[in-house]
């Protein structure tokens, strides 16, 4: 179990959605420390964060993050893209892009943080995962997303024995920006950072923040007709 108290942590897209709301919840809970990443640094608002450049999918901005934060226990990789809406009708380069910021950039990061995290004598990754990692929509951004999941599960058997755990959060639409024009039921960005901390601070490896994210990790045992309706008729 890893206490949010005392610890020094960086979130990636820290500036605003997710990110932003569990910058501030952090310092609520007495985080000593808190790195806030975003493209363009100046967009990271919180006055006690110190806010650094980082483009997640470039191997140098990483290292040089990494560099800046050696006393980072928790790693909070929330930073993400959706870019590609659709495998057949999107640019490859729209499809490799949510992979590359979804699933490579979560990598990068904890490839990075993983040394700096033992060396400090543990801690923990927290990866922004989705009830979508579960649920395919047609995009490239739900198989990044199951993709991590899958690299999740994968690195926190590696990582335990190191002491340093991993904890996967899955949640469907948030109220933030980036589903500013979906019409459907969206969590509280503010309850889905309380989801997350709590998750961190009692050692969940996974945590699902609303009711489409239960209902959908529900039905994975069943047929995939049962998922996906439309395959049924």
């Amino acid at each position: 179990m890893t206490a949010i108290k005392g610890a020094n942590v960086l979130v990636t897209g820290g500036s605003r959605g997710i990110g932003k709301v569990l910058v501030k919840e952090l310092f609520a809970r007495g985080a000593a420390k808190v790195y806030a990443t975003a493209r363009d640094p100046r967009t990271v608002t919180h006055p006690n964060a110190v806010p650094l450049a980082l483009e997640v999918t470039d191997q140098d901005s990483v290292a040089a993050v990494a560099e800046l934060a050696q006393d980072v226990t928790v790693l909070i990789n929330n930073a993400g893209a959706s870019v590609g809406a659709s495998y057949l009708d999107s640019p490859m380069a729209d499809v490799r892009r949510d992979l590359e910021t979804n699933f490579y950039g979560p990598l990068l990061l904890t490839r990075a943080f993983v040394p700096i995290i033992e060396r400090n004598g543990g801690g923990h990754v927290l990866n922004v995962h989705s009830a979508l990692s579960w649920l395919a929509d047609g995009t490239p951004y739900s198989a990044s997303k199951s993709a991590l999941w899958s690299q999740s599960n994968s690195l926190r058997l590696a990582l335990r024995p190191r002491g340093i755990a991993v904890t996967g959060l899955h949640v469907a639409y948030v109220d933030t920006d980036m589903a500013a024009g979906v019409e459907a039921a969206k969590a509280d960005p503010r309850d889905v950072a309380v989801s997350a901390l709590d998750g961190i601070e009692a050692g969940a490896d996974e945590v699902l923040a609303d009711d489409t994210s239960r209902l959908v990790k529900s039905l994975l045992s069943e047929d995939p007709a049962t998922m996906y309706a439309h395959l049924g008729q």
